[in-house]
Protein backbone atom coordinates (compact mmCIF):
# COMPACT_ATOMS: atom_id res chain seq x y z
CA UNK A 1 0.00 0.00 0.00
CA UNK A 2 1.71 3.19 -1.14
CA UNK A 3 1.95 6.24 1.05
CA UNK A 4 -1.79 8.91 1.10
CA UNK A 5 -1.17 12.32 1.06
CA UNK A 6 -4.08 14.29 3.18
CA UNK A 7 -4.61 17.87 2.59
CA UNK A 8 -6.00 20.16 5.73
CA UNK A 9 -7.81 22.62 3.25
CA UNK A 10 -8.47 26.40 3.74
CA UNK A 11 -10.00 26.94 0.29
CA UNK A 12 -11.50 23.16 -1.01
CA UNK A 13 -12.24 23.83 -4.56
CA UNK A 14 -8.66 25.70 -5.39
CA UNK A 15 -6.64 23.07 -3.71
CA UNK A 16 -8.89 20.16 -5.92
CA UNK A 17 -8.36 21.93 -8.70
CA UNK A 18 -4.44 22.11 -8.55
CA UNK A 19 -4.42 18.22 -7.06
CA UNK A 20 -6.38 17.38 -10.31
CA UNK A 21 -3.95 19.38 -12.61
CA UNK A 22 -1.06 17.64 -11.46
CA UNK A 23 -2.46 14.02 -11.48
CA UNK A 24 -2.74 12.08 -14.77
CA UNK A 25 -5.83 10.22 -15.52
CA UNK A 26 -7.59 9.22 -18.32
CA UNK A 27 -11.28 9.69 -17.38
CA UNK A 28 -13.01 11.12 -14.04
CA UNK A 29 -15.56 9.93 -12.32
CA UNK A 30 -17.40 11.41 -9.02
CA UNK A 31 -19.14 8.74 -6.25
CA UNK A 32 -21.84 10.45 -4.34
CA UNK A 33 -24.80 9.28 -2.10
CA UNK A 34 -28.15 10.47 -2.49
CA UNK A 35 -27.61 13.44 0.43
CA UNK A 36 -24.13 14.15 -0.48
CA UNK A 37 -25.41 14.98 -4.17
CA UNK A 38 -27.81 17.62 -2.20
CA UNK A 39 -25.76 18.85 0.40
CA UNK A 40 -21.86 18.26 -0.59
CA UNK A 41 -21.21 17.95 -4.11
CA UNK A 42 -23.05 21.52 -4.87
CA UNK A 43 -19.93 23.28 -2.85
CA UNK A 44 -17.60 21.69 -5.56
CA UNK A 45 -19.76 22.59 -8.90
CA UNK A 46 -17.16 25.61 -9.89
CA UNK A 47 -14.32 22.52 -9.97
CA UNK A 48 -14.73 22.70 -13.90
CA UNK A 49 -13.35 18.67 -14.18
CA UNK A 50 -15.76 17.57 -11.76
CA UNK A 51 -18.78 19.00 -13.23
CA UNK A 52 -17.86 17.62 -15.90
CA UNK A 53 -17.29 13.86 -14.78
CA UNK A 54 -20.04 11.59 -14.84
CA UNK A 55 -21.92 11.75 -11.59
CA UNK A 56 -22.38 7.73 -10.35
CA UNK A 57 -24.89 8.05 -7.00
CA UNK A 58 -26.18 5.53 -4.63
CA UNK A 59 -28.41 5.30 -1.88
CA UNK A 60 -27.59 6.89 1.62
CA UNK A 61 -27.14 4.79 4.68
CA UNK A 62 -25.05 2.06 5.66
CA UNK A 63 -27.69 -0.54 5.43
CA UNK A 64 -26.74 0.15 1.89
CA UNK A 65 -23.58 -0.61 1.56
CA UNK A 66 -23.69 -3.55 -0.31
CA UNK A 67 -22.44 -5.65 -3.19
CA UNK A 68 -25.39 -5.11 -4.69
CA UNK A 69 -24.55 -1.04 -4.88
CA UNK A 70 -20.70 -2.36 -5.60
CA UNK A 71 -22.03 -4.02 -8.85
CA UNK A 72 -24.06 -0.84 -9.79
CA UNK A 73 -20.69 0.95 -9.40
CA UNK A 74 -18.44 -1.13 -11.37
CA UNK A 75 -21.29 -1.45 -14.09
CA UNK A 76 -21.35 2.25 -14.57
CA UNK A 77 -17.48 2.28 -14.73
CA UNK A 78 -17.38 -0.25 -17.08
CA UNK A 79 -20.61 1.15 -19.68
CA UNK A 80 -18.74 4.45 -19.47
CA UNK A 81 -15.34 3.41 -20.49
CA UNK A 82 -13.20 3.75 -17.28
CA UNK A 83 -9.67 2.07 -17.40
CA UNK A 84 -7.20 1.63 -14.48
CA UNK A 85 -5.47 4.84 -15.79
CA UNK A 86 -8.61 6.35 -14.32
CA UNK A 87 -9.80 7.98 -11.17
CA UNK A 88 -12.53 7.94 -9.22
CA UNK A 89 -13.48 10.72 -6.59
CA UNK A 90 -15.56 10.16 -3.06
CA UNK A 91 -17.27 12.77 -2.18
CA UNK A 92 -19.20 11.48 1.17
CA UNK A 93 -19.40 9.94 4.45
CA UNK A 94 -17.35 6.83 5.48
CA UNK A 95 -19.68 4.43 3.76
CA UNK A 96 -18.79 6.09 -0.06
CA UNK A 97 -15.18 6.02 1.12
CA UNK A 98 -15.50 2.42 2.39
CA UNK A 99 -17.57 1.37 -0.87
CA UNK A 100 -16.27 3.37 -3.19
CA UNK A 101 -12.37 2.50 -2.08
CA UNK A 102 -13.38 -1.20 -2.42
CA UNK A 103 -15.25 -0.87 -6.14
CA UNK A 104 -11.99 1.29 -7.05
CA UNK A 105 -9.64 -1.30 -5.49
CA UNK A 106 -11.16 -4.22 -7.94
CA UNK A 107 -12.22 -2.70 -10.90
CA UNK A 108 -9.62 -4.03 -13.36
CA UNK A 109 -7.34 -4.59 -10.18
CA UNK A 110 -7.37 -1.32 -9.27
CA UNK A 111 -7.79 1.95 -10.21
CA UNK A 112 -6.72 5.72 -8.52
CA UNK A 113 -8.96 7.37 -5.97
CA UNK A 114 -8.98 10.50 -4.10
CA UNK A 115 -11.60 10.66 -1.05
CA UNK A 116 -13.37 14.17 -0.20
CA UNK A 117 -14.83 12.92 3.08
CA UNK A 118 -17.68 15.17 3.87
CA UNK A 119 -18.77 13.74 7.88
CA UNK A 120 -16.67 13.87 10.41
CA UNK A 121 -16.73 10.36 10.84
CA UNK A 122 -14.89 9.58 7.77
CA UNK A 123 -12.84 12.93 7.76
CA UNK A 124 -11.08 11.66 11.35
CA UNK A 125 -11.30 7.63 10.21
CA UNK A 126 -13.12 6.30 7.26
CA UNK A 127 -11.25 8.36 4.81
CA UNK A 128 -7.63 8.27 5.75
CA UNK A 129 -6.04 4.52 6.43
CA UNK A 130 -6.83 2.76 2.89
CA UNK A 131 -8.97 0.27 4.59
CA UNK A 132 -11.82 -0.02 1.99
CA UNK A 133 -15.04 -2.71 2.25
CA UNK A 134 -18.86 -3.58 2.43
CA UNK A 135 -21.12 -5.27 4.55
CA UNK A 136 -21.40 -8.82 3.82
CA UNK A 137 -23.72 -11.85 5.26
CA UNK A 138 -24.96 -9.37 7.90
CA UNK A 139 -21.67 -8.56 9.29
CA UNK A 140 -19.67 -5.38 9.10
CA UNK A 141 -17.15 -4.53 6.37
CA UNK A 142 -16.74 -8.24 6.12
CA UNK A 143 -15.43 -8.23 2.30
CA UNK A 144 -13.02 -5.37 1.68
CA UNK A 145 -9.19 -4.41 0.71
CA UNK A 146 -6.30 -2.06 1.65
CA UNK A 147 -6.50 0.42 -1.04
CA UNK A 148 -4.72 3.80 -0.49
CA UNK A 149 -6.46 6.68 -2.29
CA UNK A 150 -3.80 9.13 -4.13
CA UNK A 151 -5.37 11.90 -1.87
CA UNK A 152 -7.64 12.81 1.30
CA UNK A 153 -8.74 16.41 0.99
CA UNK A 154 -10.21 17.40 4.54
CA UNK A 155 -11.98 20.52 4.66
CA UNK A 156 -13.99 21.36 7.90
CA UNK A 157 -16.63 23.45 5.73
CA UNK A 158 -18.67 20.35 5.40
CA UNK A 159 -19.31 19.63 8.99
CA UNK A 160 -21.97 22.92 8.80
CA UNK A 161 -23.87 20.50 6.32
CA UNK A 162 -24.37 17.63 9.90
CA UNK A 163 -26.86 17.54 12.07
CA UNK A 164 -25.64 16.90 16.12
CA UNK A 165 -26.08 13.39 15.66
CA UNK A 166 -23.60 12.49 12.99
CA UNK A 167 -21.33 15.15 14.50
CA UNK A 168 -21.39 12.71 17.50
CA UNK A 169 -20.53 9.35 15.27
CA UNK A 170 -17.12 11.00 14.39
CA UNK A 171 -16.36 12.20 17.45
CA UNK A 172 -16.60 8.92 19.24
CA UNK A 173 -13.45 8.29 17.09
CA UNK A 174 -12.23 11.37 18.01
CA UNK A 175 -12.64 10.71 21.36
CA UNK A 176 -10.73 7.17 20.86
CA UNK A 177 -8.20 8.49 19.03
CA UNK A 178 -7.69 10.70 22.45
CA UNK A 179 -7.52 7.61 24.47
CA UNK A 180 -4.58 5.61 22.71
CA UNK A 181 -2.96 8.93 22.22
CA UNK A 182 -2.28 11.25 25.86
CA UNK A 183 -3.86 12.56 28.87
CA UNK A 184 -3.56 15.75 27.11
CA UNK A 185 -5.57 14.71 23.77
CA UNK A 186 -8.05 12.87 26.15
CA UNK A 187 -8.58 16.27 28.30
CA UNK A 188 -8.88 18.69 25.01
CA UNK A 189 -11.74 16.31 23.49
CA UNK A 190 -14.00 16.00 26.31
CA UNK A 191 -13.35 19.74 27.01
CA UNK A 192 -15.28 20.44 23.93
CA UNK A 193 -18.37 22.48 24.25
CA UNK A 194 -21.03 20.94 22.36
CA UNK A 195 -23.72 23.51 23.79
CA UNK A 196 -22.19 26.57 21.71
CA UNK A 197 -20.85 24.25 19.11
CA UNK A 198 -17.62 25.96 17.70
CA UNK A 199 -17.35 24.38 14.37
CA UNK A 200 -13.58 26.09 14.17
CA UNK A 201 -12.59 24.62 17.32
CA UNK A 202 -14.64 21.26 16.18
CA UNK A 203 -12.23 21.56 12.96
CA UNK A 204 -8.73 21.88 14.54
CA UNK A 205 -9.43 18.68 17.08
CA UNK A 206 -10.77 17.33 14.17
CA UNK A 207 -7.19 18.17 12.41
CA UNK A 208 -5.67 17.18 15.24
CA UNK A 209 -7.24 13.80 15.76
CA UNK A 210 -6.46 12.98 11.86
CA UNK A 211 -2.92 13.29 12.40
CA UNK A 212 -3.07 10.38 15.17
CA UNK A 213 -4.71 8.21 13.09
CA UNK A 214 -2.17 9.24 10.07
CA UNK A 215 0.99 8.50 12.43
CA UNK A 216 -0.39 5.16 13.45
CA UNK A 217 -0.86 4.24 9.86
CA UNK A 218 2.10 5.22 8.70
CA UNK A 219 4.23 2.79 11.26
CA UNK A 220 1.86 0.14 10.58
CA UNK A 221 -0.58 0.44 7.15
CA UNK A 222 -1.05 -3.63 7.28
CA UNK A 223 -2.24 -3.96 10.63
CA UNK A 224 0.24 -6.12 11.93
CA UNK A 225 0.91 -4.06 15.06
CA UNK A 226 0.68 -0.98 16.58
CA UNK A 227 -2.39 -0.24 14.08
CA UNK A 228 -4.53 -3.04 16.43
CA UNK A 229 -4.52 0.28 18.57
CA UNK A 230 -7.21 2.08 16.24
CA UNK A 231 -9.45 -0.83 17.26
CA UNK A 232 -10.44 0.11 20.45
CA UNK A 233 -14.08 -0.19 21.23
CA UNK A 234 -14.54 -1.82 17.79
CA UNK A 235 -14.60 -5.76 18.67
CA UNK A 236 -17.80 -4.94 21.11
CA UNK A 237 -19.18 -2.31 19.22
CA UNK A 238 -19.49 -3.70 15.67
CA UNK A 239 -21.19 -6.28 17.35
CA UNK A 240 -23.46 -4.47 18.48
CA UNK A 241 -23.93 -1.83 15.24
CA UNK A 242 -24.96 -5.30 14.01
CA UNK A 243 -27.28 -6.42 15.99
CA UNK A 244 -29.06 -3.31 15.79
CA UNK A 245 -29.15 -3.93 12.01
CA UNK A 246 -30.71 -7.07 12.81
CA UNK A 247 -33.43 -5.61 14.78
CA UNK A 248 -34.01 -2.92 12.25
CA UNK A 249 -33.04 -0.22 14.86
CA UNK A 250 -29.76 0.96 12.97
CA UNK A 251 -26.81 2.77 14.83
CA UNK A 252 -24.50 4.88 13.64
CA UNK A 253 -21.51 3.55 13.39
CA UNK A 254 -20.11 5.95 15.74
CA UNK A 255 -22.89 5.64 18.16
CA UNK A 256 -22.07 2.28 18.06
CA UNK A 257 -18.46 2.45 18.66
CA UNK A 258 -19.06 5.15 21.65
CA UNK A 259 -21.03 2.01 23.23
CA UNK A 260 -18.77 -0.46 22.68
CA UNK A 261 -16.48 1.42 24.50
CA UNK A 262 -18.22 1.50 27.93
CA UNK A 263 -17.41 -2.79 27.70
CA UNK A 264 -14.03 -2.73 26.52
CA UNK A 265 -13.11 -0.12 29.22
CA UNK A 266 -14.61 -2.45 31.33
CA UNK A 267 -12.37 -5.25 30.02
CA UNK A 268 -9.16 -2.91 30.44
CA UNK A 269 -9.96 -2.93 34.22
CA UNK A 270 -10.41 -5.93 34.80
CA UNK A 271 -7.66 -7.15 32.77
CA UNK A 272 -5.26 -4.62 32.18
CA UNK A 273 -5.65 -2.62 34.87
CA UNK A 274 -7.32 0.40 33.57
CA UNK A 275 -8.10 3.10 36.42
CA UNK A 276 -12.14 3.49 37.69
CA UNK A 277 -11.66 6.90 37.75
CA UNK A 278 -11.37 7.30 34.25
CA UNK A 279 -14.39 4.38 33.36
CA UNK A 280 -16.48 6.16 35.23
CA UNK A 281 -15.79 9.26 33.46
CA UNK A 282 -16.15 7.73 29.86
CA UNK A 283 -19.34 6.12 31.21
CA UNK A 284 -20.80 9.34 32.63
CA UNK A 285 -19.44 11.05 28.97
CA UNK A 286 -21.07 8.76 26.98
CA UNK A 287 -24.50 8.18 28.52
CA UNK A 288 -24.98 12.11 28.41
CA UNK A 289 -23.99 12.52 24.34
CA UNK A 290 -25.17 9.58 22.77
CA UNK A 291 -28.17 7.11 23.32
CA UNK A 292 -28.35 3.80 24.50
CA UNK A 293 -28.80 0.63 22.04
CA UNK A 294 -31.71 -1.50 24.10
CA UNK A 295 -31.38 -5.07 24.59
CA UNK A 296 -31.55 -7.80 27.13
CA UNK A 297 -29.54 -11.05 27.83
CA UNK A 298 -31.82 -13.06 25.46
CA UNK A 299 -28.89 -11.17 22.78
CA UNK A 300 -25.79 -12.26 24.79
CA UNK A 301 -25.07 -15.47 22.31
CA UNK A 302 -25.37 -13.28 19.60
CA UNK A 303 -23.57 -10.75 20.57
CA UNK A 304 -21.09 -13.11 21.26
CA UNK A 305 -21.78 -14.83 17.86
CA UNK A 306 -20.96 -11.43 15.80
CA UNK A 307 -17.98 -11.12 18.16
CA UNK A 308 -16.39 -14.44 16.93
CA UNK A 309 -16.61 -13.49 13.23
CA UNK A 310 -14.61 -10.24 14.01
CA UNK A 311 -12.01 -9.47 10.83
CA UNK A 312 -9.28 -8.97 14.02
CA UNK A 313 -9.70 -12.50 15.34
CA UNK A 314 -7.05 -14.96 15.08
CA UNK A 315 -6.93 -18.94 15.10
CA UNK A 316 -10.80 -18.53 16.19
CA UNK A 317 -9.89 -16.29 19.61
CA UNK A 318 -11.79 -13.24 19.78
CA UNK A 319 -9.27 -10.16 20.07
CA UNK A 320 -9.64 -7.37 21.66
CA UNK A 321 -7.31 -3.56 21.54
CA UNK A 322 -7.54 -2.74 25.77
CA UNK A 323 -5.74 0.02 27.68
CA UNK A 324 -3.97 -0.05 30.82
CA UNK A 325 -4.04 3.80 31.17
CA UNK A 326 -4.83 6.47 28.78
CA UNK A 327 -2.36 6.35 25.44
CA UNK A 328 -1.09 2.99 27.64
CA UNK A 329 -2.05 0.40 24.58
CA UNK A 330 -2.35 -3.49 25.05
CA UNK A 331 -3.13 -5.16 21.34
CA UNK A 332 -3.78 -8.60 21.07
CA UNK A 333 -5.82 -9.39 24.34
CA UNK A 334 -8.10 -12.28 24.85
CA UNK A 335 -10.56 -12.73 27.46
CA UNK A 336 -12.93 -15.25 28.68
CA UNK A 337 -16.65 -15.71 27.00
CA UNK A 338 -18.39 -15.16 31.29
CA UNK A 339 -16.35 -11.97 31.34
CA UNK A 340 -17.13 -10.54 27.43
CA UNK A 341 -20.38 -11.43 28.91
CA UNK A 342 -19.85 -9.63 32.60
CA UNK A 343 -19.05 -6.62 30.24
CA UNK A 344 -22.31 -6.52 28.64
CA UNK A 345 -23.97 -6.69 31.74
CA UNK A 346 -21.61 -3.67 33.28
CA UNK A 347 -23.00 -2.07 29.83
CA UNK A 348 -26.79 -2.77 30.54
CA UNK A 349 -26.39 -1.35 33.99
CA UNK A 350 -24.37 1.67 33.21
CA UNK A 351 -26.74 2.81 30.94
CA UNK A 352 -29.75 1.71 33.18
CA UNK A 353 -31.25 -0.95 30.95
Amino acid sequence: MTDQKVIICKDIQSELNALLASTSYDKLFVLTDTHTTQYCYPLLKDVEAIANAPLIEVQAGDTHKSLEQVSHIWMRLSNEGASRNSLLVNIGGGMITDMGGFAAATFKRGMQVINIPTTLMASVDAAVGGKTGINFNGLKNEIGSFHAPLCVLIDSHFLRTLDTENLLSGYAEMIKHALIHSTETYKSVLSFDWNTLDYAHLGALADASVLIKEEIVAADPYEKGIRKALNLGHTIGHAFESLSFQLNQPLLHGHAIALGLISELYLSHRLCGFPLEHLSQMVHYIKSYYPAFFFDCKSYDTLYELMSHDKKNEAGVINFTLLSNIGEIQINQTASKELILESLDFYRESLGI
